[in-house]
């Protein structure tokens, strides 16, 4: 029997690569889209009629419980699941004292909550048939915080501590748990996908120049091809088992992780000042 897998947020970026992928690998793909105009994204990409034929569309959104409960009336027909990868999600864009605190709400609706809604649908099954894989897509910005994206960070920080608690409590009915921390590639969580409060366009913002420093470093960052991480995560779903519990890809993300763990503070934060608004102080 072909592997089942469940991806969220399948419509772009690393789920719709990662779809593509996984059923070249003669996966059975269930690839769940929340916009409904772009329930026909993989018919318009014009694959192989063998790779089409293993990717099935769902809709769901993950902070909908009308969505919710028709994905898990689907699930429950399920003969099985073996993979889930939880990719679904946005970034919320701004200085914390900008940002509304319905944005971070809502960015945790999404990030986190909707994580947690779609995981208690899949474990029954997993459980059941005493195996399987969960993929969550976190991010560098899950190890590493970032000024103007702390609705965003402080998410995927609450995913990193998720994740490591869930792997321990589903280990022992053989299930594993996984973490995908991507560094910088070119999906448009950092184009279309950002999600900026009005706040944060006001000329009169004491947070205005700072604000431009920061797009400016975003743009200036090297954006990698999404397929690697996509080719990351088809191969953790094609595997018997995960041993590592995170799985970090993509140009620095390694150095970067390791001079936060050397440096002290004050010389990281130096250094990250300094790259977004230069030697001058704002006032």
């Amino acid at each position: 029997m072909k592997p089942t897998v469940i991806i969220t947020g399948a419509s772009s970026g690393f789920g719709y690569h990662t779809a593509i992928k996984c059923a070249e690998k003669n996966m059975n793909v269930i690839a769940t889209i929340r916009n409904p105009n772009k329930m026909n994204v993989f018919k318009q990409a014009k694959l192989h009629e063998t790779v089409a034929e293993n990717i099935t569309v769902w809709p769901l959104d993950v902070t909908d419980d009308d969505s919710l409960i028709f994905f898990q009336r689907q699930v429950n027909q399920l003969k099985r699941v073996d993979v889930l990868v939880n990719n679904a999600g946005y970034a919320v864009g701004g200085f914390l004292e900008q940002v509304p605190l319905k944005d971070y709400r809502r960015q945790f609706e999404t990030n986190v909550f909707g994580v947690i809604q779609v995981i208690q649908v899949v474990l029954p099954k997993m459980r059941h048939q005493k195996n399987g894989k969960i993929l969550n897509v976190s991010s560098i910005s899950g190890l590493i915080g970032f000024p103007g994206l702390s609705a965003y960070v402080s998410s995927k920080h609450a995913l990193e501590g998720l994740s490591e608690s869930l792997r321990f409590e589903v280990k022992p009915f053989g299930i594993d748990v996984a973490l995908i921390e991507p560094g910088s590639y070119e999906t448009n969580i950092w184009s279309t996908g950002l999600d900026l409060p009005q706040a944060v366009y006001d000329p009169n913002s004491p947070y205005h120049e700072y604000t431009k420093g920061l797009w400016k470093a975003l743009n200036r960052e090297v954006h990698e091809d999404p397929g690697k991480v996509a080719g990351l995560m088809a191969s953790l779903a094609d595997r018997s088992g995960l041993k590592k519990l995170r799985y970090p890809i993509g140009p620095g993300v390694r150095m970067n992780l390791l001079l936060k763990r050397i440096l002290p503070w004050s010389v990281l934060e130096r250094t990250v000042l300094k790259k977004i608004i230069g030697k001058k102080e704002l006032v």
